[in-house]
């Protein structure tokens, strides 16, 4: 059998180094470096297909973005090897659009991904490296070093990652720590939507934003709220009349939650970790999840292997995640939080406070810098 396919659940050994809950960005990239360090690695996924259904907004930038945002981020050609057949359409262009209509434009270069084949193709790098998956059944239960599936099968291993995204099974028994979780709604719609990406703030998405990002031949169009914001209004009628702007047949529906609290305290405990989403992997400010699951992905891969072959200590993960993101994600953080005020405001004001004049600060927010650095 070849080791790009799936293995029955009858087949596959009981015992492992690393097992990893969830085949996602971040799951797959653990079991990638893990197995790329020598190390036998099962990863167990609920769904029969990794990567579908579609929950996101599909949206990554370019390496060279990444440099940009994350600069004590090392060898991003070696983490992010995003492959042609899995990009939709290059991006020029951010538009930053207050309720007014009348955009802030700023040059990103981004990259569209149609994300279900992105997600097979991580899949696939990791079993090229030697990792083992299992779909189609979830975990029951997780304790010492025991994973217990419905199906009542049981598999050990000596250190075991919860990459489950924000309703993890690892997190939900063994973290008690609170997060904001922002409900998304969005449609793919066929038509010609330009290559520039639009984010759209103000009344339309109480405490969130909404966005239009095009693809080849169409877009992906979204609303992601709070809900203590809506005043009682339901995501439904957000995204329904957002939609409403745009003009074309809507093939697509999906759904989903954004984890918006930025990572939680601690990813570590006992031999447990937490990767993605599960630990709040993704940047306040602008909702970037993907390429920073992979960040955090990889470092946490590295840290395992070097736990297992050197006794080194699983908080090394801690470490190097701060040394790597730390001022990204505090930045990401204030931002969010002064953003989640700001955004309460009335439209005729915050339509006031995106002009020529706050241009630089307004890009400093969502790309994570320091709100007072001009550029």
């Amino acid at each position: 059998m070849s080791k790009n396919e799936n293995i029955s659940n009858s087949e596959i050994r009981s015992d492992w180094d690393v097992i990893v809950i969830g085949g996602g960005p971040a799951g797959s990239t653990v079991a990638r470096y893990v197995a790329e360090g020598g190390r036998n690695v099962l990863v167990i996924d609920g769904r029969e297909s990794i990567g579908s259904p579609l929950q996101c907004g599909e949206l990554v930038p370019t390496n060279d973005e990444m440099r940009r945002l994350c600069p004590d981020v090392p060898d991003f050609e070696d983490l992010l090897q995003t492959p042609k057949h899995a990009i939709s359409l290059r991006t020029s262009e951010m538009h930053l659009v207050p309720p007014s209509g009348k955009p802030l434009r700023f040059p990103f270069d981004g990259l569209m991904l149609n994300r279900i084949v992105h997600d097979e193709w991580l899949v696939e790098l990791a079993k090229s490296k030697g990792a083992t998956y299992l779909t189609g059944t979830r975990v029951e239960s997780v304790e010492g070093e025991s994973v217990r599936l419905h199906n009542g099968r049981v598999f050990t291993a000596r250190v075991i990652v919860g990459a489950g995204g924000h309703n993890d099974p690892l997190r939900r028994s063994h973290w008690n720590e609170p997060s904001l979780k922002i409900p998304v709604k969005f449609v793919l719609m066929n038509g010609d939507f330009g290559d520039a990406v639009e984010l759209h703030f103000g009344s339309m998405a109480p405490g969130g934003y909404a966005w239009m990002f095009p693809k080849e031949g169409g877009a992906n169009i979204g609303v992601g709220i709070q809900n203590k914001f809506a005043k009682g209004r339901s995501l439904n009628l957000f995204t329904d009349d957002f939609v409403g702007r745009y003009e074309g047949e809507v093939s697509y529906r999906g759904a989903g939650s954004l984890p918006m609290s930025g990572t939680i305290n601690s990813f570590v405990k006992n031999n447990y970790l937490l990767v993605g989403d599960s630990a709040g992997m993704v940047l306040p400010s602008n909702g970037a999840g993907i390429t920073i699951a992979m960040i955090g992905g990889r470092i946490a891969g590295q840290a395992i292997v070097n736990h297992l072959d050197n006794g080194a200590s699983l908080h090394e993960y801690e470490y190097e995640w701060k040394r790597q993101m730390g001022s990204v994600m505090r930045n990401s953080k204030r931002a969010f939080r002064l953003g989640s005020w700001i955004m309460r405001l009335p439209d005729w004001l915050i339509n006031l406070l995106f002009n020529p004049l706050t241009k630089s600060f307004v890009w400093s927010f969502v790309t994570c810098r320091k709100p007072f650095i001009i550029f």
